[in-house]
């Protein structure tokens, strides 16, 4: 269903600031940490139309690995949740702004080093 992940040159520059941070130097698997932290965040995000203007970009296959199908899994159950009609258009779309939303949860201020991440996804309840 999902073919390309593309972000937008805003949420390049966050993925830069992340990568510093953390020292994670593969943008598939910051990408996976951000639409795990959306996902996670029970309301129901904004349908916006989100620019893909940067340089990053992956095929669906790299952003999720092994595990492309539990993602695709996770947002359709999740779509399923949030009553938002399955189609492949409207997976895309719900897929880009739980991705830009998870990647502008990764770069608020109590993120610092990568045990801050580990420890936020460790300790708090799901």
């Amino acid at each position: 269903m999902i073919e390309q992940v593309k972000v937008s040159e805003r949420a390049k520059i966050q993925l830069i600031t992340i990568k510093k941070r953390t020292g994670i130097q593969n943008w598939n698997i910051i990408c996976r940490w951000a639409l795990a932290a959306s996902l996670r965040n029970k309301t129901k995000p904004a349908f916006e139309n989100i620019p893909a203007d940067s340089s990053v970009e992956m095929t669906w296959r790299t952003f999720g690995g092994s595990y492309e199908k539990v993602y695709l899994s996770l947002l359709i159950q999740r779509m399923i949740v949030d009553d938002i009609e399955i189609n492949k258009e409207k997976v895309n779309a719900y897929f880009r702004i739980h991705l830009h939303r998870g990647i502008s949860f990764l770069t608020t201020g109590k993120f610092k080093k990568l045990k801050d991440y580990l420890k936020d996804n460790i300790d708090s309840n799901p």
